[in-house]
């Protein structure tokens, strides 16, 4: 009887990569944003907002993001289609 509700997030950056794994500030940032999106929602930052039609999306933004180990600066934006 249950639906399953799905939440993402997505950043853009440069990761390193060591061995077979990714580090670095833009993957614990992409993390971050994914972790703190509620059910049916998609968050992204202000690197993948720039690569958006805006035209076909509604983007709004997400005044009061904070975590642990994301720039202060970094702006992350809901995206819905419109």
């Amino acid at each position: 009887g249950e639906r399953p509700r799905m939440r993402a997030g997505a950043h853009h950056g440069r990761p390193r990569r060591v061995g077979r794994d990714y580090l670095g500030v833009d993957v614990n940032v992409a993390a971050r944003i994914a972790q703190a999106a509620k059910a049916d929602e998609l968050l992204v930052s202000g690197a993948v907002r720039e690569s958006l039609d805006e035209d076909r999306l509604r983007l709004k933004r997400k005044l009061r993001f904070r975590a642990k180990g994301a720039p202060k600066d970094l702006e992350v934006y809901s995206v819905e289609r419109r």
